[in-house]
């Protein structure tokens, strides 16, 4: 029992880190888009900052922080694997099956941004910015209203 406590604990820790990555990646987008228009050399300037804290949190904390959360949380059901049984967590892993999707699709445009190629507008991005806080909102009440 213990031990199950223990991986829940850091399941939780490390899916606040993830969110935590993907609210701020899309912020630093919105920064990355904005500093396109501006001229040289503030432009350098900033797209050269905003890339290396792109990079810094996409792979040194957003990145690992989903392998973790999706380490834990495979880890907790494999211990209880009675909880397939349930609808509202066949639902809470779809959520988690788009969140992956959407890091997925973020992965693209990071990408994109760091070979110097910005196809997205900030209101893009800021758009974009609120798809995590959705997904967040929809997972939490699933869990907590069973």
């Amino acid at each position: 029992m213990e031990s199950y406590l223990t991986l829940k604990s850091l399941h939780i820790i490390f899916v606040i880190t993830w969110f935590a990555g993907l609210f701020y990646i899309y912020r630093l987008f919105v920064y990355h888009a904005l500093a396109e228009s501006k001229e040289e050399p503030e432009r350098g300037i900033l797209i050269k900052q905003f890339r290396l804290m792109e990079w810094r949190l996409w792979y040194i904390i957003t990145w690992p922080s989903s392998i973790l959360a999706v380490s834990f949380g495979i880890a907790l059901i494999v211990l209880n694997s009675s909880l397939l049984l349930l609808p509202w967590m066949l639902l809470k892993l779809a959520f988690v099956a788009l969140l992956l999707l959407l890091q997925l699709y973020s992965q693209r445009i990071f990408t994109e941004l760091q070979s110097g190629v910005c196809k997205r507008s900030d209101l893009f991005f800021r758009f974009m910015n609120e798809a995590p806080t959705i997904i967040l909102i929809a997972v939490v009440f699933l869990v907590v209203q069973k």
